[in-house]
């Protein structure tokens, strides 16, 4: 299909707060570990936006309406999904979009992954090619929202800009998202108290508050300089224009290009964007968005307007340099001119080591650990194990199934479904150490959708019965000592850990039986200090190691590959002598919060042998 016609340099205009009495589309995302918010399909969002209707502060089965999520509740008083299965917790919020946009429409952009299935893009993504696409765009630059892509409409296909390889990309029409009406709360990304009003007091909060009050003290300074006797704003920044309306040289005059280039981190398709608009909140939660800030806020500053320097970003000063950068995307959006020191580069790897000074750690046994493939366990059947750990409850409460949520003294949500020999669908069972119930028939269906290894996790407490395993495939865990020190400990040496896992088939555990999987980005080094706690939390990696927990097959959450070897759960620091990514040092909490991931796998100091 021929495109005709240039790109312009469009100003961003946010994904703010809507306004109140509005239509606008509903999407629920949850929020993985790299900080991005993935998006739900339609119809899961209209499934939970008709429980939230029902009971605000209930529980949503995602089961109910996509079986590949049937691990997945989510609970909507603390604004969390939960995996039944494994106990991970993950935030999700409520996000508001243009019904003119591409959820609105029903419309979803997807790539092809190395296993020829279709990937979608995360929203905010979908909604920017959408839009050049409508606006007949020939190409679009992703570079600017974080990501090295060319987008090319008439080839549909997408480019990496730094290897030339190029993928497929395709639009599907599909069910549009929920609409809803009248006052609109803001997206909660992270749940506040419950009845108090209290703020979360988490650092990811504290910061983006501390941001806020920051860059609103800033901009309100430079109005009041500039226009003395305007009328004060208000200190939101959803969607508000801090100058008053003018010539935007981006706005489609002055600026020339072939394709679409996206200067910020967002925009709103089909809405009419000032040149100097200022980016909606939502977007500090978007990585990626300090590469392209300032590309096209220079041509929208107001005359008279002083360089506001910020010159922290490499945490040499006294401000926090994810605060410094935050301010200055901030300041970019409203047309600030913003100096920005160069980023420094990450140091990923300790200096060379000879092979002399490499030793062994001290009070911990050999230097490698290897796995071979699972052996499944075939003497207990699933029916023998969901009995080895439960009492049968004669006369339950009149309360709910968590895992179904039909009433404990009716049937299981699972008749029918199941139909396993010597369980009744009205048979309720107390899990021994907890105390939690549940119907016989549902623990019997949770047990049966996860590894199946023998052992039970309550989905309520997460209180684990027998010894977990995971689906890791078979690798090598290699571990020495390096006489370097990390950043924080200054006064120990340094504990590398070498993972290296292969590509191989899958096994009957895994995603896809048979099936390949890739294994990208090994061996992969790790790094503790060489204190009593490091040591500690070694020997319990590798309790978790010999029991396949470090790893498992799925997707990728930063490349979107699917049947690839990720991390499971238990966070490892791979930067050795900087902290620029969060997976390095100083950390002072790390080996705590490692330690509490270990003890929610079932991996906890009882388990180390003498």
């Amino acid at each position: 299909m021929a495109r005709q016609g240039s790109g312009a340099m469009l100003p961003s205009g946010g994904l703010g707060f809507p306004p109140q009495n509005l239509a606008r589309v509903v999407v629920w995302e949850w929020l993985n570990e790299h900080g991005r918010w993935r998006p739900y399909s339609a119809a899961v969002c209209h499934h939970i936006e008709n429980v939230l209707k029902e009971d605000a502060r209930g529980s949503v089965v995602l089961g109910q309406v996509d079986v590949q999520l049937a691990p997945y509740v989510i609970d909507l008083q603390s604004m969390h999904q939960f995996r039944q299965d494994t106990g991970t917790m993950r935030p999700v919020r409520r996000n508001f979009y243009d019904p003119s946009s591409a959820p609105g429409k029903g419309i979803v952009w997807e790539w092809e992954n190395d296993n020829n299935s279709w990937t979608p893009y995360d929203m905010d993504i979908c909604i920017t090619i959408q839009n050049a696409y409508e606006k007949q765009h020939p190409w679009l630059d992703l570079s600017s929202l974080g990501f090295c892509y060319l987008i090319y409409f008439s080839s549909m296909s997408q480019m990496n800009r730094q290897t030339q390889r190029k993928r497929r990309l395709r639009r599907r029409m599909d069910l549009a998202y929920p609409l809803t009406m009248g006052s609109i709360p803001k997206s909660q990304s992270w749940p506040v108290g419950a009845s108090t009003g209290t703020p979360c007091s988490c650092p990811q909060c504290l910061l983006v508050n501390s941001t806020r009050a920051a860059s609103n003290a800033i901009l309100a300074s430079q109005r009041r300089k500039l226009y003395p006797g305007a009328v004060r704003q208000s200190s939101t920044f959803a969607g508000g224009a801090l100058w008053p309306p003018g010539p935007a040289a981006g706005a489609g005059g002055t600026a020339k290009a072939e394709g679409l280039r996206v200067p910020g981190a967002g925009f709103a398709p089909g809405q009419s964007v000032p040149g100097a608009a200022l980016t909606g909140l939502n977007n500090l939660n978007r990585p990626g968005t300090q590469r392209g800030a300032g590309l096209g806020a220079r041509a929208a500053v107001p005359p008279g307007v002083p360089a506001l320097p910020v010159k922290n970003l490499n945490g040499t000063g006294p401000v926090h340099p994810a605060l410094a950068g935050m301010t200055g995307i901030l300041m970019c959006a409203a047309g600030l001119p913003v100096c920005l020191t160069r980023a420094p580069k990450p140091i990923l790897h300790p200096p060379p080591v000879s092979k002399s000074d490499i030793k062994p750690v001290p009070g911990v046994n050999g230097i490698c650990r290897k796995t071979k493939k699972k052996q499944l366990k075939k003497s207990k059947t699933p029916e023998d194990v969901v009995r080895r750990y439960i009492q049968k409850v004669k006369n339950p409460p009149d309360e709910d199934c968590t895992i179904c949520m039909e009433r404990l003294v009716t049937s299981s949500g699972y008749e029918g479904v199941l139909s396993p020999r010597g369980i009744k669908p009205e048979l309720v069972g107390k899990l021994g150490k907890c105390g939690h119930m549940y119907h016989l028939l549902c623990l019997l269906a949770m047990y049966n959708n996860g590894n199946k290894d023998g052992s039970l996790q309550c989905p309520t407490c997460k209180a684990i019965y027998g010894e977990k395993t995971g689906t890791q495939p078979p690798g090598k865990m290699e571990f020495h000592l390096i006489p370097h020190s990390l950043p924080g400990y200054t006064d120990s040496k340094t504990i590398r850990i070498v993972y290296d896992i292969p590509t191989g088939i899958q096994g009957p555990e895994h995603p896809n039986p048979g099936k390949k999987f890739t294994a990208r980005g090994f061996p992969r080094h790790c790094y503790l200090p060489d204190n009593e706690k490091g040591r500690k939390v070694l020997k319990l990696l590798i309790v978790a190691w010999d029991r396949r927990l470090i790893f498992t097959i799925g997707t990728s959450n930063t490349t979107g590959e699917s049947d690839t070897v990720v991390w499971n759960e238990i966070h490892h620091k791979t930067e050795f002598g900087s902290n620029l990514t969060g997976h390095g040092y100083p950390d002072p909490n790390y080996l705590d919060n490692v330690l509490a991931e270990l003890l929610a796998q079932g991996v906890s100091e009882a388990t180390l042998k003498d």
